[in-house]
């Protein structure tokens, strides 16, 4: 066995972001359907590792958890610090549909789940695996949920969450920009607040009454100490809450609603501290490495051994988000360019996880426009407001079937 510790893990993912960025833009198709390039690097070395594992040649273990949290936690906490309450007006309307739809999302999961479970003869809890809890729940809460099905009898519950959770994430990067790019095309939508591009974090200036003040080096350990000390407090108050109530939320939970309390002290208290141009450079890394990192660690020696009902319940789940999507939600949502954005967020946080959500944002408007209202509302909703809805969602159902 070949075990690499965290610094060779995390050398390893940046190598495998350029690789993937560079086979994103030397293939054609790939570019032309929005493939994000952490999700191909990624998958090539989960593939490698597979039939190296599967031929009995090497075995090889990463040493991932923690740098995946990190940049989990610093990815969120710069979409916090980008959420001005000034900008909270552009979700308006959308912002409620969107959150509604969310819930609607997480329901409909659960049925497909436990109805299925009854057709494929397997236990209606271990259908509610391949259910909302590791779909639109991804991975934390499949293994969270996944415990609690254990303690309920359920064999192997956390393995088949995980193992749809990793589906589902997988198939998150790899179709929402493609159901985006079709539905754009489709209907010849264009950004309709050209002038308003700016508001996306691709396109944000440095700010320059910091830097006035300060020399870029210190402007920037400025930035940098805002957002390890939201990613230090953010978590404590996370762990205290759960530890509290009894409630598991997302670690990042925590970090995003201190950079969010940071933010807004900053824009009405006149400090002018953050630097959304170093702050979105940060945020663009530490998307980018999460989900490479994600990505390189999947076992999908696992996904192959998952039971077959548990693969048919989770490629049915596949299937309908993008049919609600396309026909539902995009509809309902306006019709037009934003919501075609947000369908790609939809996607992503509904199969897998809102890093997924924001790289598939992150790709599209990087090709086709500027999309502040998307920009506001998915990570807003996916990463706040989700789990209200999803939390006793999932509860419930567990509960009706235990």
């Amino acid at each position: 066995m070949l075990e690499l510790d965290a610094i060779t893990t995390l050398a390893l993912a940046s190598i495998l972001l350029l690789l993937g960025q560079a086979i994103v833009n030397n293939v054609s198709i790939l570019k032309r359907l929005c493939i994000p390039a952490p999700v191909i690097g990624g998958l090539c070395f989960a593939i490698l590792v597979a039939v190296l594992d599967s031929t009995h040649i090497l075995k090889i273990k990463l040493d991932s958890e923690f740098l995946q949290n990190f940049f989990m936690l610093a990815f969120f906490t710069t979409i916090g610090l980008g959420a001005s309450l000034k900008l909270l007006r552009l979700g308006g309307k959308v912002l409620i549909i969107y959150f509604v739809f969310c819930g609607i999302l997480a329901t409909f999961q659960n049925i497909i789940g436990v109805s299925l479970s009854k057709v494929l003869n397997i236990p209606p809890l271990l259908g509610l695996t391949a259910g909302s809890m590791s779909m639109e729940g991804g991975h934390g809460n499949a293994a969270a949920y996944g415990k609690t099905l254990e303690t309920l009898g359920v064999d192997s519950a956390v393995t088949a969450a995980l193992a749809a959770a990793t589906l589902g994430l997988v198939a998150g990067g790899l179709i929402g920009g493609p159901v985006v790019r079709y539905l754009i095309k489709k209907f010849d939508l264009k950004p309709e607040q050209a002038e308003n591009s700016k508001l996306d974090y691709s396109e944000v200036t440095y700010n320059e009454n910091l830097h006035s003040r300060m020399n870029p080096t210190t402007v920037f350990l400025v930035q940098f100490t805002i957002i390890t000390v939201c990613m230090a407090v953010g978590t404590y108050i996370g762990n205290s809450f759960t530890d509290l109530t009894g409630i598991n939320i997302p670690v990042y939970v925590g970090a995003m609603f201190v950079a969010v309390i940071i933010r807004n002290i900053s824009d009405y208290g006149n400090l002018n501290l953050i630097d959304m141009k170093i702050t979105n450079q940060v945020s663009d890394v530490s998307l980018s490495l999460f989900l490479s990192i994600a990505l390189m660690s999947i076992k999908l020696t696992e996904i192959y051994q998952l039971a077959l009902p548990l693969t048919v319940i989770v490629l049915v789940q596949i299937v309908f988000i993008v049919l609600f999507s396309v026909f539902v939600v995009f509809r309902a949502l306006g019709k037009n360019y934003d919501a075609a954005v947000m369908i790609g967020g939809f996607i992503g946080h509904g199969l897998g996880a809102t890093p997924n959500a924001m790289a598939n944002l992150d790709v599209i408007t990087k090709k086709f426009g500027a999309s502040p209202k998307a920009y506001l509302i998915v990570p807003v909703v996916g990463a706040f407001l989700i789990d209200l809805l999803g939390v006793p969602i999932v509860t419930l159902f567990i509960n009706m079937f235990k």
